[in-house]
């Protein structure tokens, strides 16, 4: 570890490392360290479940989330490194009319941004995903769907395996289990980083540390506002192959798709209350199953494999926290929600060209700390309300 950089990245996940390549490929930056406690991936990039999308209900999330799939569709030849992005198709599944009209609203909104997503009903859902119970036996029938056909899934580790070699070819260095135990502050501006491995002083510190943001932010005596909720996922047995679509419910509170591997990855609700705890729990996988079943019966006999928990940080409006914030040369990229490493390249992209130009792209302007105090609110709640 050097004794100065003109950057220095506070979190090693696909965030932070694609903010660091775009730093190097675009605008020339170099002397930039990325700081993870662990190891690269370690925190919530290694612990999602890689879902990738854009159909959300906001203009603003929109048009950010439509971008980087864009630059998730030309990543693998960028990076020169299979990320693995299947775009199988995405739908959101609503089971009474409140849903059905809330899913009009976000294909609606989606079209006016030129995002191909549409509302389905059961005839074409047949078609689409025929395992799906689309009788009216269940507790909770199935009326429509709002069926996004560029959603998809991708290799997350691959993700930020591909940055963190892309960035390291291009002269970033990379420090994993190196924990930051403070940041020196002087007339209103950080000026150094303290870590386990030793001290260093710094032009620009981002902090990109999905879960643990108020915790750094702390370290200026900044407060956020945001809480932290632990969300759990799990895996199934590999099965033979037959589910080709991402299947989110809103109402269940569920999402399920199809690994490469046969593994049914499946994911519910954050757990009711604020923790930093990255525990299992039996609650957690009795009542995902029992969701699971409502949609796909013939899966009662399938075995759980393995299940894991994440943090995130929820904002009052469900949106993220990016930019410069009151301390000067402290910048942010927090508040993810359940929702962040879909966003991973645009905000790389976008946070990268903020530090070079120290000038707000268009597309991070609505996402500004000062919106809350400016109310001037971005309210995503409805587009992911499997984590709300």
């Amino acid at each position: 570890m050097k004794d100065h950089y003109d950057v220095v990245i506070i979190g090693g996940g696909a965030h932070g490392l694609a903010c660091a390549y775009y730093l190097a490929r675009d605008h020339g930056i170099t002397d930039v360290a990325v700081i993870d406690k662990s190891y690269i991936g370690a925190g919530g990039s290694g612990r999602n479940t890689a879902i990738i999308r854009s159909n959300y209900l906001t203009r603003e999330g929109v048009q950010f989330y439509d971008a980087s799939v864009k630059l998730y569709e030309g990543l693998a030849q960028e990076l020169d490194f299979n990320v693995m992005f299947s775009q199988r198709g995405h739908l959101t599944l609503a089971h009474n009319d409140g849903s059905v009209r809330t899913m009009r609203r976000r294909a609606e909104v989606n079209k006016l941004e030129g995002v191909d997503s549409r509302l389905v009903f059961p005839d074409e859902l047949a078609r689409i995903c025929p395992q799906l119970d689309l009788s009216e036996h269940p507790r909770f029938p199935i009326l429509a769907a709002l069926y996004h056909p560029p959603g998809g899934i991708i290799r997350h580790d691959a993700v930020v395996w591909g940055y963190a070699r892309g960035a390291d070819q291009r002269g970033v260095d990379i420090h994993q289990y190196t924990e930051v135990t403070g940041i020196d502050v002087a007339n209103g501006a950080v000026t150094g980083v303290r870590t386990t491995k030793g001290n260093l002083s710094a032009g620009v510190v981002l902090s990109a540390t999905a879960g643990w943001a108020s915790n750094v932010a702390a370290m200026v005596d900044l407060e956020l506002p945001l809480d932290t909720f632990p969300l759990q996922a799990c895996v199934t047995e590999p099965l033979k192959p037959f589910l080709d679509v991402v299947v989110v419910s809103g109402s269940l509170h569920v999402y399920v798709s199809q690994s490469d591997r046969g593994e049914l990855v499946m994911g519910a609700s954050v757990d009711p209350f604020t923790s930093y705890s990255m525990a299992g729990s039996l609650d957690f996988l009795e009542g995902l199953s029992g969701h699971v079943l409502e949609l796909f019966p013939f899966l009662s006999k399938a075995r759980i494999l393995r299940q894991w928990a994440g943090l995130c940080e929820m904002p009052p409006d469900f949106s993220p926290l990016m930019g410069f914030t009151p301390v000067d040369n402290f910048l942010l990229d927090a508040g993810w929600g359940t929702y962040g490493f879909k966003a991973s390249p645009i905000c790389g992209k976008t946070m990268a060209e903020l530090i070079a130009t120290r000038q707000t792209p268009e597309l991070l302007h609505p996402f500004r700390l000062t919106r809350f105090a400016e109310y001037d609110q971005v309210g995503e709640k409805g587009a992911a309300s499997v984590g709300h």
